[in-house]
């Protein structure tokens, strides 16, 4: 299995070309929830988002890298830093390594991380704080992409309600592009997460299509916000509506009668956090040098 929490063995270095190895086998089963919930870890692909879960105190279990990469300082390095941290680095074939991605044409490096989420008691918000709560959701590409949206404005996390779609299932990390290692993610029962909703000391904001309020009408300036977002097909039901403060619109002029849930987060993300967002050429011409 691969190596859980506890005493840390120290870390080591093999090379793996069979895809009956039991290490390959353990990793390839986290394609399945249960056995991520199983091992308390998932898969990330990518030398970058591997070297930023390092950089952000993620705790690596194994490193996967292909055989091309031997050679790569890059790669080293983050090879000699897991087997630092008491981790297991496996050199193996592309073979091996199309079957743990399931793609044809893999990334170059895979980690594997132990999952962390953030307990919801330990939540506490305060002014110019932005959290988001889904309820229910269901597609990880929404996930995904909600979750790196949260990351690119600057909100603080996002709450689980229910029961959704698996934020380390690979769809979900892979539509992040990273940024699960950067958001704080919690999880809850909707009636758990009621009566947290209870001491938030801010505006509770939904969309609903009962909504009569433009969001664009809305001073989100004042303490933190909680954005309440429904699920895909049914958006939010009566008792998450009736626990907002307010529930708004986004106005549509087109034939179509509702917004992609990610694409509608994001509207409401980037409105909320407007007078945080400033353009900075400075910091946009080093994020154009890191890619």
């Amino acid at each position: 299995m691969v190596p859980h929490d506890g005493a840390r063995p120290v870390g080591q270095v093999k090379e793996v070309t069979s895809l009956a190895n039991p290490l390959v086998k353990d990793i390839k089963a986290l394609a399945l929830k249960k056995f991520r919930d199983q091992q308390n870890a998932f898969m990330a692909e990518g030398l970058k988002l591997v070297i930023d879960a390092l950089d952000l105190g993620w705790s690596i279990r194994t490193l996967v890298f292909a055989k091309a990469g031997r050679g790569n300082a890059a790669i080293e390095k983050v090879a000699a830093r897991t087997v630092a941290a008491g981790g297991t680095v496996l050199e193996v074939s592309e073979k091996v390594l199309a079957a743990i991605t399931r793609r044809e044409n893999p990334q170059m490096v895979v980690g594997v991380f132990v999952q962390q989420t953030l307990p919801l008691k330990d939540i506490r918000a305060t002014d110019g704080d932005v959290w988001v709560a889904l309820d229910r959701v269901r597609d990880p590409g929404n996930l995904g992409t909600v979750i790196r949206t949260v990351d690119a404005v600057g909100a603080k996390g996002v709450i689980l309600v229910g029961d959704t779609t698996d934020p380390f299932s690979l769809e979900t990390v892979r539509a992040s592009m990273g940024s699960i290692f950067a958001v704080p993610v919690a999880k809850a029962t909707e009636q758990a997460f009621l009566a947290w909703r209870r001491d938030f000391p801010g505006l509770v904001a939904g969309t609903h299509l009962k909504g009569a309020v433009d969001y664009r009408s809305v001073d989100f300036s004042r303490g933190p916000v909680l954005l309440l977002m429904g699920n895909e097909q049914q958006g939010l039901p009566d008792s998450l509506a009736d626990s907002c403060d307010r529930l708004l619109r986004i106005p549509q002029a087109g034939r179509a009668d509702s917004l992609n849930l990610a694409v509608a987060t994001g509207v409401m993300l980037f409105e909320i956090r407007r007078g945080a967002l400033k353009l900075d050429p400075t910091a946009d011409a080093m994020r154009a040098a890191k890619t």
